[in-house]
C-alpha cells in the first residue's frame, strides 16, 4: 500500500480514462493512481470498473467510476457534465476506448459493423474532445494521450475497417494540438502500444501464444512516465516490446 506521506508526481491531478475496465486502460489507470492522481475510470461495464476501483483503492489511490457507453451519441456529453459538477479542470486525458471489428476484405465490409467501428474510434474520440475541452483548458499542464495501432499508418490486407478509423483518429489529434498549440496549455500524444497481451490482441491472433507479448503494465508503465515528460504536443512514439 502505498504511503499516505509520499510525495506523488501526478498529486493533486485529475485523470480520466477511457476503456479502463480492462487491459491497458485499466493497467493505465492503476499506474496514474499510484503515481498520485485521482483518475475517473470509464467504460461500459460497470462491475469491471468497480474492481479496477477497489484495485486502485487497495493499493492507497482514489477513483471515481463514471459508466457510460461512448458509443451512444449522448454518452460524451453526460460524462463531462458529471465530471465538470465536480472538478473544474481535468489535467490528463488518456483515450483509450476502442473497438475492433472483424478482420474481412475492403469489398466485404458489413456497414454496420463499419459504422461501428468509425462510431467509437473515431465519432465518440472528438465528442470526448469537444466536451471536454473546456476542462482541459482550465488545467495548467493538461496532456491527452491517444492509443492508435501501427495499421493506422501502414495499413494490412483485410484490416481495412479498423486502419481506417485509426489513420482518420490521428489526423483528428494532430488537427486538435495544431488548434491548441499557440493558445493554451494543452499538450497532445498519439501512442502506439505494439503488441500486448489484451482481449483485443487475442481476437486479432487467436493463435498467438500471450505469453509472446508484454504486458498491459508495460505500456502503462510508458504512459505514465511519458505524462510525466515535457513531450511536445503532436508527439508520437510506439511502446517497445517488454514481455
Amino acid at each position: 500500500m502505498a504511503n499516505p506521506q509520499e510525495v506523488r508526481p501526478f498529486s493533486g491531478q485529475v485523470a480520466l480514462v477511457t476503456g479502463a475496465s480492462k487491459g491497458i486502460g485499466a493497467a493505465t489507470a492503476g499506474a496514474l493512481a499510484a503515481a498520485g492522481a485521482h483518475v475517473i475510470l470509464t467504460s461500459r461495464d460497470a462491475k469491471a470498473l468497480e474492481a479496477v476501483e477497489e484495485a486502485i483503492y487497495a493499493a492507497g489511490g482514489t477513483a471515481t467510476i463514471a459508466p457510460v457507453d461512448l458509443a451512444d451519441p449522448e454518452g460524451a456529453a453526460r460524462l463531462a457534465a458529471g465530471i465538470g459538477q465536480r472538478w473544474d479542470a481535468l489535467d490528463i486525458l488518456v483515450l483509450g476506448a476502442a473497438y475492433f471489428p472483424q478482420l474481412t476484405p475492403v469489398t466485404q465490409l458489413d456497414s454496420r459493423e463499419f459504422n461501428k467501428t468509425l462510431t467509437l474510434n473515431l465519432m465518440a474520440q472528438q465528442a470526448m474532445l469537444g466536451h471536454c475541452d473546456r476542462m482541459l483548458k482550465a488545467s495548467k499542464d493538461a496532456r491527452i494521450i491517444a492509443l492508435t495501432s501501427s495499421v493506422g499508418q501502414t495499413p494490412r490486407a483485410f484490416w481495412g475497417a479498423y486502419a481506417a478509423s485509426k489513420a482518420a483518429l490521428e489526423a483528428l489529434l494532430v488537427a486538435y494540438a495544431e488548434e491548441n498549440r499557440a493558445i493554451g496549455h494543452i499538450r497532445v500524444a498519439i501512442v502506439d502500444p505494439g503488441a500486448t497481451r489484451t482481449a483485443m490482441r487475442a481476437r486479432a491472433y487467436p493463435g498467438e501464444d500471450p505469453a509472446s507479448v508484454k504486458p498491459p503494465e508495460a505500456v502503462a508503465e510508458r504512459l505514465v512516465a511519458l505524462l510525466g515528460e515535457p513531450f511536445l504536443t503532436g508527439h508520437r512514439e510506439r511502446v517497445n516490446q517488454s514481455a
